[in-house]
């Protein structure tokens, strides 16, 4: 995923407007970059793995005719960088393409790189080839590639720029007889653009200089040490260290909590008090009380909502609601902090590729993130605590704060969300010894009162391991306050309205969108995140159960499955997620053996 900006002029451009393009491109990621310009007549070549601003600083490109870029969030590995070139070809994509390997096999040409965009020179290489019409060559790429494709592809042959997109994260502008790209109209908007053009299911064909030198220049600047997406590779040895075992311990009689569970109390039937105070949460209001709220939002054109979206079923679910139930037009927003898995990824390619939709992303820096929750892992460690497992994931509540940032930079007000209403754990406050809130009604609550109790608890733990006072804890607060203690306009959960239906939600993403599943679960819940099947793991192995049972008791109490279901089910979800947890660890750069050895050791709530 990256941002993708251009400019192409017969005079000059104001060096100011091309730092701002580049500045905007950097919310989409910045791990490494990439610059084309013509200097000399012959196009110059710079990739590099660093952002791009410091890249910047090593060239030169401001007095160019034609300049195109891109600032990027690395999501397949540092070996393959953008703009790909061949045979004259440059690409600059945003985006995946999630049957690449489908593509391949379809195709004469050879593959030479891992980077799925490859593909978009592939196609072009034997379209060009066959001497088939120019116009149709974005036709045909869109054709065979799934997920987005947002795209800038220059023919240096042929004096040829083609912009085409098939969810609308691309525009196009003009001021001053200078054309202008970039992948949200926001930036264009910044350095006095009008009238701007939304390139969605169309393709833009411009000129560009032909250089009397037709070969061209490629430097790559390589300085990064580690691979922010380590390639998975297999260990026998590490995945026997994951235990799993059958806990035949207490359970409630009419849902399937243990008596590890925070607080739980039973009667003399065997019924817990989570089972007594639990009321109905999937038991929604009626949808026309939405599609009142909805009414004052809706507009005759351009953007109605913005719907925040993380990859997994929640999210990508209500966003099926939010177009084909509720008839508004949305832009999708993720917040990419480092966690979110290629599968998260790829779904979400898939789904705004499907539907049509723009998806906005910030990327935090993914290094310092994944610095900060290996220094609070660490510090866990040494010292671990069931109560404290939240401190792992607190670096993704920035989510909330930049929701704030895209509602200015789209001047769309509405924010809905599609919450799954039956995620409501309790345990992970309660092993911080917060009572569970029955009336609470939502699985985000926010509040003074609430927040400052469960910090002044967190705190406590906190400093039985004081490495956890680190530079990550201004990143956790801030966070924490965005999420918590900010006032929320303009802002509806749609399952508040919707009944949530666990096999109608599963059925309609994989046969209607061909959603992808994970290969280490059978469940389609958190396989998105990267963080879950990790600390999953450590609650089922020193408790005895994880958020599954949380869930499924639910589903219990709402009459959605029987008691039995459940226990197959949960028996199933529990097994420990080798390749996620692998993923994980490998990302932080912590040894997986010495990890899942302190864990073990863990004394045990159920012995």
């Amino acid at each position: 995923m990256c941002g993708i900006f251009g400019i192409i002029t017969d005079k000059s451009f104001k060096n100011q407007d091309l730092k701002k393009l580049i500045s905007h491109s950097t919310q989409r990621g910045k791990d490494s970059s990439g610059l084309i310009y013509l200097d000399y007549n012959k196009y110059q070549i710079i990739r590099a793995d660093f952002e791009i601003n410091k890249l910047l600083k090593k060239t030169n490109p401001y007095s160019s005719k034609v300049v195109f870029g891109h600032s990027r969030l690395i999501t397949n590995g540092l070996s393959d960088n953008q703009p790909l070139v061949k045979e004259n070809i440059f690409v600059l994509h945003n985006g995946i393409i999630t049957n690449d390997k489908e593509i391949w096999d379809g195709l004469s040409v050879k593959r030479e790189l891992q980077i799925d965009s490859e593909a978009i020179i592939g196609i072009t290489e034997e379209h060009l080839k066959n001497n088939l019409p120019l116009e149709d060559l974005s036709n045909v790429i869109l054709s065979r590639c799934k997920g987005i494709i947002s795209c800038a592809l220059l023919l240096q042959d042929l004096g040829k720029i083609i912009l085409f997109s098939n969810n609308g994260s691309l525009h196009l502008a003009k001021k001053n007889d200078t054309i202008f790209f970039a992948s949200e109209n926001y930036a264009l908007k910044q350095i006095g653009c009008v009238e701007i053009k939304q390139i969605l299911n169309s393709s833009v064909i411009l000129n560009i200089p032909i250089p009397s030198d037709l070969g061209y220049e490629i430097k790559n600047y390589h300085t990064r040490e580690e691979n922010l997406i380590p390639k998975f590779k297999h260990n026998i040895i590490e995945e026997g260290l994951l235990k799993y075992e059958f806990h035949d311990i207490k359970r409630c009689t009419k849902c399937i909590l243990p008596f590890t569970m925070p607080y739980i109390l039973f009667d003399e039937e065997g019924v817990c008090n989570y089972c007594h105070n639990y009321k109905p949460r999937n038991n929604p209001k009626p949808k026309e009380d939405l599609l009142k709220l909805l009414e004052p939002y809706r507009k005759k054109s351009g953007l109605e909502c913005i719907v925040p979206f993380s990859g997994g079923r929640d999210s990508c679910y209500g966003l099926h609601l939010i177009v084909n139930e509720f008839n508004l037009r949305p832009v999708t927003y993720t917040y990419d902090w480092g966690m979110v898995t290629d599968l998260g990824r790829r779904n979400i390619s898939r789904m705004c590729s499907e539907m049509g939709l723009e998806n906005i992303i910030v990327a935090a820096d993914i290094s310092l993130k994944r610095k900060n929750i290996k220094m609070n892992l660490e510090s866990w460690l040494r010292s671990p605590h069931l109560g404290l497992m939240a401190l792992l994931t607190a670096g993704d509540k920035h989510f909330f704060r930049y929701v704030e940032e895209i509602k200015k930079q789209t001047g769309v007000n509405l924010n809905l969300w599609g919450v799954n209403p039956l995620e409501v754990t309790h345990f992970k406050t309660g092993f911080l010894n917060i009572a569970p809130d029955f009336e609470e009604k939502r699985v985000y609550s926010h509040g003074w009162v609430k927040q400052l109790r469960y910090h002044s608890k967190r705190f406590k733990a906190m400093m039985k391991s004081p490495g956890y006072f680190n530079s990550s804890i201004w990143d956790t607060l801030s966070g924490e306050y965005y999420r918590s203690f900010t006032k929320k306009k303009d802002y509806y959960h749609i399952f508040d309205y919707w009944r949530w239906d666990e096999d109608l939600v599963n059925d309609v993403l994989i046969n209607k969108y061909g959603w992808e599943t994970a290969l280490d679960t059978s469940t389609t819940w958190r396989i998105g995140d990267g963080t879950a099947a990790f600390y999953n793991y450590v609650y089922y192995t020193v408790a005895g159960f994880t958020e599954h049972d949380t869930f499924r008791s639910n589903q219990i109490r709402e009459s959605q499955i029987k008691r039995e279901k459940a226990l197959e089910l949960v028996t199933d979800e529990n097994r420990p997620r080798y390749q996620n947890i692998k993923w994980y660890l490998d990302t932080l750069g912590l040894d997986f053996k010495e990890v899942i050895k302190v864990i073990n050791n863990i004394p045990k709530l159920y012995s």
